[in-house]
């Protein structure tokens, strides 16, 4: 598929308002309710995710060229992070989302480079290849503000960072062949999109999970992802009201796997603009 970087920033900005759309997410916002997010709602969220378009054109461009993580692409995500925060009047929607998705929109335009034709592999291995040292050392620096380097402390676990610096295996490894197994298996596109976010629930350690939770919360979430999957996930008949008792459930902790609804937008992203790996 040939996209130049407009498309490609057109389709990140789609790939976040549809994992905004999908429902039931367990302690997410969806247009039903706001989850366990007390200071944002639907329509808060499609307009920071709308935010981004342009920060999203630029990360594109940037990738494209090859151009560097620290000198380009992370003055790009900061500048993103404030037009962000001036939309929403302060509240960290998307913050996680600039830098996950904002990296995959760098490396698709960046495997365009250098072929016509791309899939999910060649994706990540642009990532690798252009930015892999860079993004590396990015995940060993301290980030005393970050979630990721306040969980990372408190309880020896790794964040969008880490996963960063392994070019994404949750997005590549599980979340795009899930998806796409979920969408062959007959499901439509909103229980594709709920099987595969219980998918990389049952297997990440979210840092918005750990930082409100601990590692008791985070142990909570990868069980109830993974008794959801193994009684047949969304294939069942019933999915839809065992994954709302489980939005209800996670509501009453306050939990929210926003970590893991990043990696569903990635995968969005990668699997409608990728052909076959």
């Amino acid at each position: 598929m040939r996209l130049d970087d407009q498309a490609i920033a057109r389709a990140a900005v789609t790939a976040m308002r549809d994992e905004l759309q999908a429902y039931p997410k367990p302690g997410l916002v969806s247009p039903v309710d706001s989850g366990a997010h007390a200071d944002m709602d639907f329509d808060l969220m499609c307009r920071s995710a709308d935010s981004l378009l342009s920060p999203f054109v630029a990360l594109a461009a940037a990738g494209r060229a090859g151009r560097s993580f620290d000198q380009s692409l992370i003055p790009i995500g900061i500048e993103a992070e404030r037009g962000m925060l001036a939309v929403t009047g302060g509240v960290n929607t998307h913050r996680g989302a600039i830098f996950s998705v904002g990296l995959i929109v760098a490396a698709i335009a960046r495997a365009l480079a250098l072929s016509p034709v791309i899939s999910p592999a060649a994706v990540r291995a642009a990532l690798t290849e252009t930015w892999g040292d860079a993004l590396d050392a990015h995940a060993e620096r301290d980030h005393e503000a970050s979630h990721g380097g306040l969980v990372r402390r408190r309880t020896g676990r790794d964040g969008a960072r880490r996963e960063a610096a392994r070019a994404f295996p949750s997005v590549f490894e599980l979340g795009v062949p899930a998806y796409r197994r979920a969408l062959q298996a007959g499901l439509d596109d909103n229980a594709a999109s709920i099987h595969t976010l219980f998918a990389l629930m049952s297997s990440i350690d979210d840092t918005t999970v750990l930082y409100r939770g601990g590692l008791e919360a985070g142990s909570f979430v990868r069980q109830s992802a993974a008794d959801f999957l193994f009684d047949g996930g969304c294939h069942r008949p019933d999915w839809f009201e065992k994954a709302e008792a489980l939005h209800r459930a996670f509501i009453a902790r306050n939990l929210s796997a926003g970590g893991c609804a990043d990696l569903l937008a990635c995968t969005l992203l990668v699997s409608r603009c990728c052909g076959d790996a």
